[in-house]
């Protein structure tokens, strides 16, 4: 192999390449492109579905505090109550009407109060409706009520079971396990919908109300668990109560199914979130189940 020779010019270095000068950032494309998504979600959530949280009790044992729900808002039309955050000022229009079913689970805003919540059909315009003992009596005919066995439901951080609302009814299991022990009824409605209600306490304001007649354009609601429900039968003055059948442009929409659920358990830590999950919950149909046909 030939050395080298030391006499020979050193070869030229390349010149360096000249990096490529950075394109410019079109900012006001930018924030028109996350305008125009965000806008998009608005829409979708205020004419298609959007997802709804359960707070209360008020619909137990058919929903649980800390499930999840899809909340179709098309079913019945479409009025100042669809908006999402409710931006809109109240008022009786309504886009494309059409009157809930007996039975459905819907979404409604109180007539003193900005927020939503979540009651179950039962009387329809023209309606007579009234309760007496608990029992509903729909136009003069009382809605049967089948006793059912207790319903066993964990207690956990979303359900506690706390004494002073459901006093005896929660013990500990022979595995130690705490368990909260609801008597159920099945009420059947005229039109063959059938869903599970509480009604645990004795002589409580809400288990009587005097017959009335559902004005034409609303629907009088109540919650399943009926001894905890501020709903058309509790005065607006009284535990934040609907104040009698709404008008149905105060409607928002009807719950479908249930997405996931948690106990209330779930913290920034990683690990406890699968574990939160409550077990069998996950898309459930929340369209009761009709035992039989027929109108009504």
């Amino acid at each position: 192999m030939s050395e080298a020779d030391p006499t020979a010019p050193a070869p030229a270095e390349a010149a360096p390449a000249t990096p490529p000068a950075r394109e410019k950032v079109d900012w006001l494309a930018e924030i028109r492109g996350l305008a125009l998504m965000l806008l998009a979600v608005v829409a979708f959530h205020s004419l298609i579905a959007k997802p709804f949280y359960i707070p209360s009790i008020s619909m137990m044992p058919n929903l649980l505090v800390g499930d999840r729900l899809v909340v179709s808002k098309y079913p019945y039309g479409w009025s100042w109550v669809s908006a999402s955050f409710h931006v809109l000022p109240r008022d009786r229009w309504r886009v494309w009407p059409r009157t809930p079913e007996r039975g459905d689970i819907v979404i409604v805003v109180p007539p003193d109060r900005d927020i939503d919540y979540i009651k179950r059909v039962i009387g329809l315009p023209g309606d007579t409706i009234a309760v007496v003992n608990g029992q509903i009596v729909l136009n003069g005919k009382p809605v049967p009520q089948a006793v059912e066995p207790p319903l066993e439901l964990p207690v956990d951080p979303n359900q506690p079971c706390d004494p002073a609302v459901f006093p005896n009814l929660q013990y500990a299991k022979p595995s130690g396990r705490r368990v909260c022990e609801l008597p159920i009824l099945r009420e059947t409605l005229p039109n063959g919908v059938s869903y599970r209600i509480i009604d645990h306490l004795e002589n409580q304001p809400l288990d009587n109300y005097p017959e009335i007649r559902v004005p034409k354009g609303h629907v009088f609601l109540m919650g399943d668990n009926r001894d905890h429900s501020a709903d058309s039968r509790a005065p607006a003055g009284f535990e934040q109560g609907l104040g009698g059948p709404v008008p149905l442009a105060d409607v928002g929409g009807r719950a479908e199914f249930i997405t996931f659920s948690l106990d209330g358990s779930t913290t920034l830590d990683p690990r406890t979130w699968f574990p939160s999950l409550r077990r069998g919950r996950a898309w459930t149909n929340l369209r009761a189940p009709q035992a039989k046909r027929g109108g009504g």
